[in-house]
């Protein structure tokens, strides 16, 4: 694979680096059982206690070992390539353990959250056809609360169980060590073939099935690793986040092997700033990836009282981060926090890169191998400053990095892949120096009196203000201007509601962005609906909004009906009207 690690030169990154595809291809054989063999004593894993201090380390060499009896385990169950299983567990050895055992076997894996509840489980088994699921023992009692009604569980396993197996449980920590460390029985994959499953978030219509392949992934994430996080075979990098989310295949497993890291996890239950900070000084952490809200608690604490010195590269993704958190961790780390971008269906895509300028709040510039456009419905690339879709072009060279589809999802994939593009369904757009910024989902786009607004910019200004803890925008529906912007605000801790306070907000966000784009109106809750990645719900806080607005259509029949419309909504409101096809215009009313 002709990737330059530590990206130099960015133009000529775009020119020269290549990745390799090979006709057959495995990521734990030829990846992971390499590394095993020829630098068997390299620590690969370090899962951290949830007391910040105390660490157990994993070879490459044991890892492989454990793997090979996973593998037995598996193909005695009668387990085989192409075969579907859900793995649902926290953040333990067994985990990577597992996962590299399908992936040897060809066993499509379907790593799923600890936060599903039966109702979750049921709709992926269904979904899916998975025969099996394999989880821990605080986790068999939602799965019990289901099983019944799956059609196609056959195999209950459960890893790191004290007690013994009943209700038709497998013990399968106590059946591997009972098994040979060596294990040749797994069939060759192609590197097309099937490798593992994600659901999506599933904000709005039900989660989909996204596939990888053993390259999409298993190669496609050397570009996470080496261009975006920087790594090299000395680092230990720590990303913060869940099992089941696709950000842990990111971060928490194959680019990194691929580059020869030791990857750090912690497994601390529950994610506390002050611990948090302790892990990265005690375990030596090099190379830090955690989401926006991670480093906007990071930086309340006081961070003169912890030795940072080890960290060297810090990145971030999901959201723009505002200057002032930058600034505060680099004042205390001397790092800068390099965004980057990318979708459950990709790899890294867009990103700050270590070689060039950093432009705060922008995603950066795209990812060498990806050729990331801005463009409009039709496919047409917009100007620069102009704002459209992101899409990836797919033809003639599809990126190594890309999904290889959704499954059983032909609507999707009729709407996602169009012509020669990939349409990731995220607004943004490019400055003339080609770098990004991203707006939010087509559906988050806010439409007030001609304006269009994204909301993560708003949401970043909110964030500056002391007494903002968390901040979700949307457009509410307005009489005269169509849609207006609202924030529904969390405040920080000895912080309360008031009149002053909202003004107060307002007039920080106009300090900062284009007046018009202030919220107008603004509510603090106690909490924000989120899915169970984290993200939060713009489309059911927007639905919320609508559901008290009857939209009853105005009849232009007679002129004075047109003149009547227009003065009540204004040219643009009219015409925006009739483009979402609300009839001819629409007026609100409260129902």
């Amino acid at each position: 694979m002709n990737i330059e690690p530590n990206m130099k030169n960015y133009d000529a990154a775009c020119r020269e680096n290549k990745l390799e595809v090979p006709e057959y291809f495995n990521y734990t054989v030829d990846i992971f059982e390499k590394h095993a063999r020829e630098r068997g004593d390299k620590v690969a894993l370090m899962l951290g206690g949830a007391d910040g201090t105390t660490y157990e380390k994993y070879t490459f060499e044991q890892l492989s070992r454990m793997v090979n009896q996973y593998c037995h385990v598996f193909h005695k169950l009668g387990l085989r390539k192409g075969d579907r299983v859900l793995v649902l567990m926290g953040w333990r050895y067994e985990w990577h353990v597992t996962m590299l055992a399908m992936i040897k076997l060809g066993i499509i894996a379907i790593p799923t959250t600890t936060q599903s509840r039966p109702r979750d489980l049921l709709y992926r088994f269904d979904a899916s056809n998975s025969v099996g699921i394999i989880c821990s023992p605080d986790l068999m009692e939602v799965v019990d609360s289901m099983s019944p009604q799956s059609k196609t569980l056959r195999y209950k396993m459960v890893v790191g169980l004290s007690g013994s197996a009943k209700n038709g449980w497998m013990d399968f920590t106590s059946a591997a060590r009972n098994e040979s460390e060596e294990f040749s029985g797994n069939e060759k994959t192609r590197s097309d073939e099937g490798m593992l499953i994600y659901f999506t978030s599933g904000t709005v219509a039900y989660p989909k099935m996204t596939l990888h392949t053993q390259a999409s992934y298993g190669i496609g994430h050397t570009l996470t690793a080496t261009l975006w996080q920087d790594l090299k075979p000395e680092d230990i990098h720590w990303t913060m986040t869940d099992t089941g989310w696709a950000k842990a295949a990111w971060g928490c497993f194959f680019g990194q092997w691929m580059v020869g890291a030791t990857i750090f996890i912690s497994t601390a239950p529950k994610f506390e700033p002050q611990k948090t900070l302790l892990t990265i000084a005690n375990a030596g952490i090099t190379t830090f990836c955690a989401p926006p809200t991670v480093y906007r608690i990071l930086v309340r604490e006081e961070l003169s009282q912890y030795n940072l010195r080890s960290i060297r590269h810090c990145v971030s993704a999901g959201e723009p981060l505002n200057p002032e958190v930058i600034r505060i961790w680099k004042d205390a780390t001397g790092c800068d926090i390099y965004d980057g971008y990318g979708q459950t269906e990709t790899v890294n895509m867009i990103a700050n890169f270590r070689c060039l300028p950093i432009k705060p709040g922008s995603m950066g510039k795209a990812v060498p191998g990806f050729d990331v456009l801005v463009v409009d419905e039709d496919g047409k690339e917009q100007p620069f400053g102009h704002e459209g879709y992101i899409a990836i072009r797919v033809n003639p060279h599809r990126p190594v990095g890309l999904f290889a589809g959704y499954v059983n999802d032909s609507e999707s994939m009729a709407t996602s892949f169009r012509g020669d593009l990939y349409y990731t369904g995220d607004k943004a757009y490019k400055d003339s120096d080609g770098y990004f910024w991203f707006l939010g989902r087509a559906d988050d786009v806010i439409i007030t009196s001609g304006y269009r607004i994204g909301p993560f910019e708003i949401e970043s200004a909110l964030l500056e203000h002391p007494a903002v803890k968390e901040s979700a925008v949307v457009a509410s529906p307005h009489e005269l201007r169509g849609e207006v912007v609202k924030a529904f605000i969390i405040l920080n801790q000895g912080n309360e509601p008031s009149p002053s306070l909202v003004l107060e907000l307002q007039n920080h966000v106009k300090s900062i962005t284009a007046p018009y784009k202030y919220p107008r109106l603004i509510e603090f809750v106690k909490e924000l609906p989120k899915t169970v990645s984290g993200k939060i719900k713009r489309g059911e806080l927007k639905r919320r909004e609508w559901s008290a607005v009857k939209i009853q259509p105005v009849r232009l029949i007679k002129r004075r009906h047109y003149r009547r419309t227009y003065k009540r909504f204004g040219l643009m409101g009219l015409l925006e009207g009739i483009r979402r096809n609300w009839f001819n215009a629409v007026k609100y009313k409260r129902a």
